[in-house]
This record gives structure tokens, C-alpha cells and sequence, in this order.
């Protein structure tokens, strides 16, 4: 099972990145003035497909909870401060 769910996990984050690509060829046609039917077609496929694969996966158990804009502001998302190393802080000593 979470094998499966690894697998889908892997197509959906594959399928994200060829649709941000897909994205931005569409930006790049339009910023030229060119057609961009055939592009916006194959995103909206790609969004179909998506839409499949998270139903497979919240189907198997796998669904993943989204934060709204609220506690995402509100999580702390910065590294971790590390120590800086001993031959660092000789050579900021100088």
C-alpha cells in the first residue's frame, strides 16, 4: 500500500513540474503574441490527470491536509541556526 501511495506521490510531483513548465511555455507564447491553443490544452489535460491521481490518493489513504494562507504565514519556516565551526570563528576573530 504505501508503496503504491509512493508511486503516486512520484507522479503527482513529476506531473507539477511538467505542468509549471507547461505554464510557463504558455507565459512565453503569449508575452510573443503567438497561439498558445494547443499549450493550454495539453495543461488542462494534465490538470485532469492530476485531479485522477490525488483521487487515487486520498482513495488509498494518502490525502495530505493544505494550509490555508492564514497558518501558513503563521509557520516558521526558517533554517534552524547552526553553530558556526571552530576554524570560522578563528579566522572572524582576526
Amino acid at each position: 500500500m504505501d508503496n503504491k501511495l509512493n508511486k503516486i506521490r512520484r507522479k503527482i510531483q513529476l506531473l507539477r513540474s511538467e505542468m509549471l513548465t507547461a505554464g510557463k511555455s504558455i507565459r512565453n507564447q503569449i508575452s510573443q503574441d503567438e497561439d498558445c491553443t494547443e499549450a493550454s490544452l495539453r495543461l488542462m489535460a494534465m490538470r485532469n490527470i492530476m485531479l485522477g491521481l490525488i483521487h487515487e490518493r486520498d482513495s488509498l489513504g494518502g490525502s495530505e491536509r493544505l494550509l490555508d494562507v492564514e497558518e501558513r504565514l503563521k509557520a516558521d519556516y526558517r533554517a534552524a541556526r547552526r553553530k558556526p565551526l571552530k576554524g570560522a570563528l578563528g579566522r572572524r576573530e582576526r
